[in-house]
């Protein structure tokens, strides 16, 4: 990554959340800095966040139960929301959703703010919750996330498995945005991680300038209708 492109870096520690409006023009890189994470991750159309991603569409429409490098995730109006650009990974989770706070106290136990401060118990639906009301949404905004770093599949039977180990230290996932994109992310464990602590990672952001999808973008050419969802967010923007 060229340092002269580089607008600002950050550390999001472990089970803390962040957001940001990720410009169209601009690009996320999220690191895993020590292996292991899980960065859930919301996005919305800034201007008009009843426009958000939705996970159904991103799937059905490049043939897909996961995402990688080459892929794009759509809005509920068929618009690309952002293009995955690069991947170290090969494998983020786009179906088995975020942690709540029944799910924390089970797995985990209690460790209240009151008690233990910083180092209290955190779950992903909270944080979330808390980061969207910053910008006016609330219980009623939230929509499905990507729990980028981890793998999950799914059996002839509809089970889910947790693959531990998905992600090395230093891998990372970038984002270009095609749109203005509110971004909502939350490092909190991924719900059906089989660790019996409580250990959430941190991840590493670096935001860039990042050159507009051209005619032969892999991002898309990828799939068929990729095209179409870039004609439609161009068309947004004119």
């Amino acid at each position: 990554m060229s340092e002269a492109l580089v607008l600002f870096e950050e550390t999001v520690q472990p089970g803390a959340t962040w957001s940001h409006v990720l410009k169209r023009g601009t690009s996320l890189r999220i690191t895993d800095i020590d292996g292991g994470a899980n960065a859930g991750a919301m996005f919305y159309n800034f201007e008009c966040p009843v426009e958000r991603y939705n996970m159904p569409d991103t799937l059905k429409a490049q043939h897909i139960a996961r995402l990688t490098q080459g892929l794009v995730l759509y809005s509920d109006m068929g618009r690309v929301l952002c293009s995955i650009v690069a991947d170290t990974v090969g494998w983020h989770d786009p179906i088995a959703g975020w942690s709540s706070a029944a799910l924390v106290k089970q797995k985990y136990g209690e460790a209240s703010y009151q008690d233990h401060r910083n180092d209290c118990y955190r779950n992903a639906r909270d944080g979330f919750l808390i980061e969207l009301e910053k910008w006016g949404l609330g219980a009623r905004d939230v929509t499905s996330v990507v729990n980028f770093f981890s793998r999950v599949t799914v059996g002839q039977d509809g089970g889910m498995t947790f693959h531990p180990g998905n992600s090395a230290p230093g891998s990372y996932v970038e984002l270009r945005a095609e749109m203005n994109v509110l971004t909502i992310l939350n490092t909190c464990q991924h719900p059906l991680d089989p660790n019996p602590r409580y250990a959430p990672k941190p991840v590493h952001l670096s935001i860039r300038r990042a050159e507009p999808a051209g005619p032969d973008d892999p991002c898309r050419v990828s799939r068929p209708e990729n095209g179409r969802g870039f004609t439609l967010t161009e068309r947004y923007f004119q």
